[in-house]
């Protein structure tokens, strides 16, 4: 995994679970954990480009992707 913000584990799988385990379960951690505070002269985005992604700081930003939407084309209209 070369994403910094994404972590894995591998969960208990008993010998009676019901429905076949996942083996490796994956989250995302926020980037906020680990900054202390807002250095001076950090790059941002333009305002436009902030305001599209919801963050000014580019070391803040997270790709989000809904779990329901993954695999699926999103329409232009957002439909």
């Amino acid at each position: 995994m070369s994403d910094p913000q994404l972590r894995a584990y591998a969960p208990f799988v008993g010998p009676f679970d019901p429905c076949p385990p996942k083996m490796i379960r994956t989250y995302l951690v926020p980037p906020q954990l680990f900054i202390p505070f807002q250095p001076m002269g950090w790059p941002q985005y333009s305002p436009a480009e902030a305001l599209r992604i919801g963050t000014l700081w580019p070391a803040l930003y997270s790709p989000y992707t809904p779990a329901s939407s993954k695999g699926r084309k999103v329409e232009a209209d957002g439909t």
